[in-house]
């Protein structure tokens, strides 16, 4: 594998935050966030360009919090948009110890901790080998991190978005509670929306389908994934048009 090239010149990174809980019911598993910052330097020490999106799902999700507690529905996405910056100093942190550069871009505006999002800054900090990570969402209530990963890629011209998840791909059900359920190898981005897999919203898959930015989607907590997905190997499930 060390001598394998990667396929991909730019990626850009989906982390849900679910995938930093670990074992914890709530908040940052600082050792996993550790991990996912060393595979993401092993990426980054290929030459590949690397930009993050992360959820907030580990802290507060908004859509399913605002129906829980009554609240207001953009509210309740606020919230969750202030969550992924949590996320994102957190794995900021964790790559800085490694002494790898990064830039944390916000789309609500925050200048003592983190940059607002400027498209052609963000790109500028790639060329320059910086790992950025985008937080806030879109900035806007009633859209996913999902949307904000396939908007945020195609802004900034990424190859590819690596869909990190705690499974090894996508099933015709959740294989969790379905032992029958079936893997795919590859789909098409309209065989996701009518089979109603739910991989990524369909705002998302949507908007990826219109662009032509395939999805790789792969088991997050199976340790070297990342870089076996940029070296192209055949992990997951990968979605294209």
């Amino acid at each position: 594998m060390s001598n394998k090239k990667p396929v991909y010149k730019r990626v850009l990174l989906k982390l849900s935050g679910e995938a930093l809980l670990g074992q914890q019911e709530h908040g940052i598993d600082v050792e996993l966030c550790a991990s996912f910052a060393t595979q993401i330097k092993e990426v980054c020490s290929l030459g590949v360009e690397v930009a993050l999106v992360v959820g907030g799902g580990n802290i507060f999700r908004g859509h399913v919090e605002s129906k829980r507690f009554g609240l207001d529905r953009s509210v309740a996405d606020y919230m969750g948009m202030l969550a992924t910056v949590l996320n994102g100093l957190a794995l900021q942190n964790a790559l800085e110890q490694l002494n790898v550069p990064t830039r944390v871009m916000t789309a609500i505006q925050m200048a003592a901790i983190a940059e607002p999002y400027i498209r052609r800054r963000a790109i500028r900090h790639l060329e320059k080998g910086r790992v950025v990570i985008f937080v806030a969402g879109t900035g806007n209530p009633y859209f996913t991190t999902d949307t904000a990963a396939a908007l945020r890629a195609k802004e900034i011209d990424a190859d590819v978005i690596l869909k990190a998840t705690k499974v090894d791909g996508i099933y015709s059900a959740d294989p969790l509670k379905d032992k029958s359920a079936k893997k795919f190898q590859t789909l098409k981005f309209i065989d996701v929306l009518k089979k109603n897999l739910r991989v990524m919203d369909s705002t998302a898959i949507s908007l990826c389908m219109e662009n032509d930015l395939p999805i790789v989607v792969f088991n997050l907590l199976e340790r070297g994934n990342i870089k076996r997905a940029v070296l192209g190997e055949k992990i997951g499930t990968t979605v294209h048009q």
